[in-house]
């Protein structure tokens, strides 16, 4: 059996027939399904994370659907297609009409290696406002001119919403579903999360100075600007740093998203 005992974030040995790679992905996503778990980013068995299989184009990893996110695990992600059909023998259940849109986004976006689309409460909030997103925190600052809006049409995504929906993203890394939630696109696992967790966190400051009663004060455009490039510096994908200590912190906490 292949191992990566050289890798200290892999976990067991990989199962037999599965490739490094694909192994190496499938650790990152469980470890993201947790990691949301633990900030309370999870609805009940709803919403979805999904990556692409690395080496199989039109192949891509999603939780099975009636399990929670603290039950993720890497051998129990399902593979899909673009359409959501299984591949293999896997027995697993998958919500088809949860994946259109991650379908969509995968599809679209050659840099999507990674879809997160979460109903976390401050970005379904903060989505409600007919403003968006302010620049009122530096947190804000990072998705200055990169966040995108698209809003609501109901449960089902057809396929002339999917359109919209892509041109409403455009090169974004994040969107907010007005009135549902969020989306957030990495070219990482690890990239994914660093985003959501720093477009969560903005939201979550705006509702917080908001509930006060004093007038806010925004960040002028040339400073929002400025901070923006700062904090995406050469453009090399985010999270590098970061998702060591987070799995670090899993192993911790819920080691079994490695089994």
């Amino acid at each position: 059996m292949e191992t990566l005992r050289d890798d200290p974030t892999d976990g067991p040995d990989i199962p037999a027939g599965m490739r490094a790679a694909e192994w190496r992905v499938r650790l990152d996503l469980a470890a993201c399904y947790r990691l949301c778990a633990l900030n309370g980013w999870d609805d009940l068995i709803y919403t979805h994370i999904s990556a692409a299989v690395p080496g199989e184009e039109g192949h891509f990893l999603i939780n099975p659907f009636g399990d929670r996110f603290d039950e993720i695990c890497a051998a129990n992600l399902v593979k899909i297609d673009l359409e959501g059909r299984i591949i293999g023998d896997q027995r697993q259940r998958v919500n088809v009409t949860g994946f259109a849109i991650h379908g969509a986004v995968h599809a679209a976006r050659p840099d999507a290696a990674c879809v997160m689309h979460l109903h976390n409460a401050n970005g379904v909030a903060v989505g409600m406002q007919e403003e968006g997103l302010l620049p009122l925190s530096q947190h804000a600052l990072r998705f200055y001119g990169q966040l995108a809006y698209h809003d609501y049409e109901g449960l089902a995504l057809s396929a002339s919403e999917q359109s919209r929906l892509l041109e409403h993203l455009g090169n974004c890394p994040a969107m907010l579903l007005r009135n549902h939630g969020t989306l957030v696109i990495g070219r990482t696992v690890a990239e994914a999360y660093v985003l959501m967790d720093t477009l969560d966190k903005a939201c979550l400051f705006q509702l917080k100075a908001q509930a006060g009663n004093g007038k806010l004060a925004r960040v002028p455009h040339e400073i929002c600007v400025k901070t923006q490039r700062e904090l995406t510096g050469d453009g090399s994908p985010e999270g590098a740093l970061e998702w060591p200590a987070l799995l670090r912190r899993l192993d911790m906490l819920m080691p079994s998203y490695r089994q």
